[in-house]
């Protein structure tokens, strides 16, 4: 079964910038857990469904490739691709393009 996809706009706020105008690195990762957490309740209506049905979710690991920078008003698509859950895990494929996806 392929991975369900979802994608979420986001622009660039100058809070997430640092002193050279570029996305301070931390910021991805809570922008992918962002587009998680709307992929799943997207799914399956949100966290609180999986928590309801004994499921919780911990990240065990986070793997990431830096191409470019963002910058301060860009508009970006955060996508992440959710495989369909194992018996004890779940894998995810996540990509930050620039523009609406």
């Amino acid at each position: 079964m392929p991975p369900a996809q979802f994608a979420m706009p986001l622009r660039v706020r100058y809070v997430e910038c640092d002193m050279q105008g570029r996305v301070f690195n931390g910021h991805y990762l809570t922008w992918i857990d962002m587009a998680h957490s709307e992929a799943i309740r997207d799914m399956v209506g949100g966290y609180q469904v999986l928590i309801d049905r004994g499921i919780d979710v911990v990240v065990a690991a986070a793997d990431r490739q830096f191409r470019l920078p963002a910058h301060f008003g860009e508009e970006l698509a955060v996508g992440a691709g959710i495989d369909p859950p194992g018996r004890t895990s779940l894998r995810s494929e996540d990509l930050i393009r620039r523009g609406h996806g």
